[in-house]
């Protein structure tokens, strides 16, 4: 663990699913619902600082997250994006866009043209959960 490395403290995070070597989270990012995190437990900068096994566990939980995001939120567009420069932790962005949204169709992180009153439907945090118990079969 590092002290100053928000992924490894990991303080305030809205978990989805937790297991041994990473976990899910939404993220509460004003005009952006549904936005989710990958973080891997263990503070490691790049995919390929795992082993060829973990690398494929974790972007098999990153393709699970963007199927239930698909499935429950119906998004024009899933953003997919892997970032960290100032303190690398590796983590994956899973980001639905919608038309509505405050950048839309530029990245998410320019500055918003417009404001989006979306939010997310009921039960979305307990249909995301259980989607993601088949986690727990790997």
């Amino acid at each position: 663990m590092i002290d100053n490395c928000p992924h490894c403290v990991a303080a305030g995070e809205d978990r989805l699913w937790e297991g041994e070597k990473y976990r899910v989270v939404l993220v509460q990012q004003a005009g952006f619902p549904g936005w989710c995190r990958v973080i891997w437990n263990a503070h490691v900068g790049e995919l390929t600082d795992l082993s060829s096994d973990d690398r494929r566990d974790f972007l098999d939980a990153v393709m699970l997250v963007e199927e239930l995001l698909r499935r429950e939120l119906k998004p024009r567009k899933i953003n997919l994006a892997s970032l960290g420069t100032g303190m690398p932790h590796l983590h994956f962005h899973i980001i639905p866009r919608f038309e509505d949204d405050p950048t839309f169709p530029d990245p998410v992180w320019l500055a918003p043209v417009r404001e989006s009153q979306r939010q997310l439907p009921p039960n979305f945090s307990a249909a995301l959960r259980s989607g993601l118990e088949a986690l727990n079969a790997k």
